[in-house]
């Protein structure tokens, strides 16, 4: 059934997606209203982006530094602005950078932007919230839009992800990243352990389509 359910939205909705999503489009969520184009990830149409946002709208935010790694049109830095936390929000697409700034500046919040690929160009220090929905898939990104959904073909961003992300965290920092079953998870858990990371699942949401997985990540003493 789930199979014939992906080949019924493959082959129906994709192709309609894909049109509506061929030109900048206005998304509001709450009181967020975003302008989003064609080549930045929309998070209206995907389950990860909201449901990592639902599970961040919990976490006491105030005063909190918050780093968003790959923040796209900017939904969850600018939800986490708005309830006063000091946000840090990086992409390696400069149209996503250039409409994060759109986008800050319409919802009126302070964001610091940095065009990075991960942790490029973001000076180091701790973090007490880091927020990660990184691309998912093993292929080599062919265009700046791909970053978002290409991983490279070994799981490259994963394994500069573990390697650099200690020195962006704190003992109490709560690194949180959002998979689904369509990633290579035993992958990404190989290269976590391999750098001395614990990845602890804290929250599991099952649609039609996909299983989406909230873990946490650990430092091992």
């Amino acid at each position: 059934m789930n199979k014939l359910l992906k080949y019924f939205v493959a082959r129906t909705y994709k192709p309609l997606l894909v049109r509506y999503l061929s030109k900048t489009r206005t998304y509001v969520y709450k009181d967020i209203v975003l302008s989003i184009p064609r080549e930045v990830f929309h998070p209206g149409f995907f389950f990860s982006t909201k449901l990592l946002l639902r599970y961040i709208s919990q976490l006491p935010l105030k005063q909190k530094s918050f780093l968003e790694l790959g923040a796209g049109s900017g939904l969850i830095s600018i939800f986490a602005a708005k309830k006063e936390a000091i946000v840090t929000a990086t992409d390696i697409n400069p149209v996503a950078i250039e409409f994060l700034e759109i986008n800050r500046q319409f919802n009126h919040v302070d964001v610091e932007i940095i065009h990075a690929d991960l942790f490029d160009q973001v000076p180091v220090k701790e973090f007490d919230i880091i927020a990660i929905n990184p691309p998912y898939y093993k292929k080599k990104p062919a265009s700046y839009a791909e970053y978002a959904w290409c991983c490279g073909e070994h799981g490259e961003y994963f394994d500069r992800l573990f390697k650099r992300l200690r020195k962006y965290m704190h003992d109490r920092s709560s690194v949180l990243m959002i998979l689904c079953d369509g990633c290579d998870i035993d992958m990404i858990h190989s290269m976590a352990d391999l750098e001395q990371f614990d990845m602890n699942c804290v929250f599991e949401k099952k649609n039609l389509l996909e299983n989406n997985f909230i873990f946490k990540i650990t430092q091992r003493e």
